[in-house]
């Protein structure tokens, strides 16, 4: 069964970095694309991030040079360095696997973890 679990958030000052992490079971990361996802309130769920099975890597205008996404295939887990944090990054980010035939045909998600950025 297709489980992710995130952590790594927390609080920081504008100008902070965080290191999320997504770890995953029920497959293999290095086999799937996956990505990051972000919601704060009152906003739509909005896409950060995404790397391809081949390593390809995708970013959010709003994200590209500050973001980096990355995955440990040994760890089977994905990460999200966040640097040069501003107050609108504030919100829970989620992990997603979408789907990856014939591994699993659905889409799954992570909880979420909460950054929140102050300044």
């Amino acid at each position: 069964q297709v489980q992710l679990v995130e952590s790594g958030g927390g609080s920081v000052q504008t100008g902070g970095s965080l290191k999320l992490s997504c770890a995953a079971s029920g497959f293999s990361i290095s086999n799937c694309g996956m990505g990051w996802y972000r919601q704060a309130p009152g906003k739509e769920h909005e896409f950060v991030s995404s790397i391809s099975s081949d390593g390809t890597t995708t970013y959010a205008d709003s994200v590209k040079g500050r973001f980096t996404i990355s995955r440990d295939n040994a760890k089977n887990t994905l990460y999200l360095q966040l640097n040069s944090l501003k107050t609108e990054d504030t919100a829970v980010y989620s992990c997603e696997a979408p789907p990856c035939p014939p591994n699993y045909y659905a889409t799954y998600w992570g909880p979420g973890t909460q950054v929140t950025v102050s300044s």
